[in-house]
């Protein structure tokens, strides 16, 4: 059988499979008002299609730790206690299905306050539920997003403070793992890019200075996160600059620090903090990032990235590239990829008991 089909353990949670379901935002919670950034209807049934599906661990969307750290303004939020009452329909149904409910938290930095990607995904203002985006340095993304404004050491200390906060309301939401959003632009990959980060403080300059906010971030959420449960950190390993970028050398460093601070599991991707480079896009091109860290550090690791035929993900596994896999887009078209990927290759996953009659036969009990 495929190691894609045997539970993987970490600290005291043991996933049933090796099949997960990485964070896509879905831009459909409220812009405002009391239920503004609390998940709904919509949100319980896109992630409960695929723990029935039998994606043995589901990482919830990119959240933000507070109102100004959403990449939109329809984005999940964990910033209060209404948001955390409304994750917990959500990860009961999850848990019930032998599903591992996980949860990204985020900040969007200078990419913040844009619109939904359907209508188009330009910055909006305050006359659009917008706000002054933040960031490590007074630079803009591209030239169809505003300055942001450069954070205080006051203000950096009040955010990282904020993800202490939200992985508190995580753990009381009755999520059993944490991933910190270290990827694809948003604040904490500014600080760690000398792209982005200008910076002649203590946040900027030296590697050590650029991922010092990034370490601080895992400090405080691993002080508050239960020692038996794990913690995840997403990278980009590259900015996919010729030079100026964050890079596969620096992931590498980088990884042996998260681990030392108490990381469990890194989540590779690449790329989305500058703007019109050329990304190799291919099935699988984000894998060698993967298993040069599962190679060279201590981390377990999650490969992403255009991973889509069971055999590919099978293959990923059983060369030792990575820990575990994870299907975006293939989730989203469909929900119950790791069952049909086990019947194909003669593995098992969970089978809702409402579902029996489509089991495979090895699985199915009665008529």
């Amino acid at each position: 059988m495929s190691a894609l089909f045997e539970p993987f353990t970490l600290r005291d949670v043991t996933i049933p499979n090796r099949v997960w379901m990485p964070p896509m935002c879905q831009y459909s919670a409220a812009p405002d008002g009391p239920e503004a950034g609390a998940p709904h209807d919509w949100h319980f049934a896109h992630y409960a299609a695929r723990a029935a599906g039998g994606t043995g661990l589901i990482i919830v969307e990119a959240t933000a730790v507070s109102p100004e750290g959403r990449i939109s303004p329809y984005d999940l939020g964990l910033w209060n206690d209404t948001q955390t009452e409304a994750f917990r329909r959500i990860t009961r149904f999850l848990t019930g299905q032998g599903t591992i409910p996980a949860i990204q938290l985020g900040h969007g930095g200078r990419k913040a306050s844009t619109d939904r990607p359907w209508k188009g995904g330009a910055p909006v203002g305050p006359d659009a539920h917008g706000w002054q985006p933040l960031a490590p340095s007074p630079v803009a993304f591209d030239e169809h997003h505003p300055v942001p404004a450069e954070l205080t050491v006051d203000q950096i200390q009040e955010i990282v403070g904020q993800f202490a906060d939200a992985a508190r309301r995580a753990l009381a939401a009755g999520f059993e793992a944490v991933e910190i959003h270290g990827a694809h632009g948003y604040l904490i990959n500014e600080f760690l890019s000398p792209h982005t980060n200008h910076r002649t403080d203590a946040y900027g300059g030296s590697c050590e200075n650029r991922t010092r906010f990034a370490l601080e971030v895992v400090d405080a959420v691993r002080a508050v996160w239960p020692e038996g449960k794990p913690l995840f950190f997403r990278v980009s390993a590259t900015d996919w600059l010729p030079e100026g970028g964050w890079t596969a050398d620096d992931t590498v460093r980088f990884a042996r620090e998260l681990h030392a601070h108490g990381v469990d599991l890194l989540d590779v991707s690449t790329g989305g903090n500058a703007s019109g480079v050329h990304i190799p896009v291919r099935p699988g091109y984000q894998v060698p990032y993967a298993a040069r860290v599962k190679a060279e550090t201590p981390l377990a690791v999650a490969a992403v990235g255009l991973i889509t035929e069971p055999e590919q993900a099978a293959k990923i596994l059983a060369n030792d590239e990575a820990d575990a896999v994870l299907l975006g887009r293939e989730l989203l078209r469909n929900p119950s990829w790791a069952r049909q990927a086990a019947d194909r290759l003669g593995g098992t996953v969970r089978v809702p008991d409402q579902y029996h009659r489509a089991a495979p036969a090895r699985q199915r009990r009665g008529a």
